[in-house]
């Protein structure tokens, strides 16, 4: 069966006015996550652009969705290399007014134990669970093995487990 999809891919062409139509606002939320929301619009269309150049190298293996967040990622890391900054904070959708100051804090919380993670653990954390990419799709975004993207994604949980219990010990 994957033969039979993984050939598909490799067979069809892209259209690249489909692509952007069915996977901008992935692309845009992708990007916002890691440049912020200022600067996300542009790398969207740069990742577009760079897709519209790219397109006949385009080698299917991989989704085009796989291949654009790709692009994507590298568009991002050359943005925060241009700027000479850190990336953003985590930003998350608001909430009801009802529980907004309690997931206030959570989400602060949580914020701050993602930003103490590594670049590299952020990162399949970002594509994998928030994403929702599988690990087959964030090894491909990443240009890493599969069993990397496991391993870091496992080490990064550890991680995020010990910060998330050290604040709640300090919170109680």
């Amino acid at each position: 069966m994957q033969a039979v999809q993984d050939r598909m891919i490799r067979s069809a062409p892209i259209d690249l006015l489909e692509l952007a139509r069915e996977h901008y606002d992935l692309v845009y939320r992708f990007c916002a996550r890691r440049v912020g929301v200022d600067g996300a619009a542009d790398a969207a269309q740069e990742t577009f652009l760079t897709a519209q150049r790219a397109a006949k190298r385009f080698r299917g293996e991989s989704t085009p969705k796989t291949w654009l967040l790709g692009i994507a990622l590298n568009e991002c890391r050359r943005m925060v290399r241009k700027k000479r900054s850190e990336a953003p904070l985590l930003e998350l959708e608001p909430v009801s007014t009802v529980q907004q100051e309690h997931h206030l804090i959570d989400r602060q919380i949580l914020q701050s134990a993602l930003n103490s993670l590594s670049p590299d653990h952020r990162e399949v954390v970002l594509l994998h669970e928030v994403e929702g990419l599988t690990y087959l799709e964030a090894a491909r975004v990443l240009g890493v093995p599969e069993g990397t993207v496991k391993s870091r994604l496992h080490h990064a949980f550890l991680q995020l487990r010990r910060a998330l219990q050290t604040t709640d010990e300090v919170i109680r």
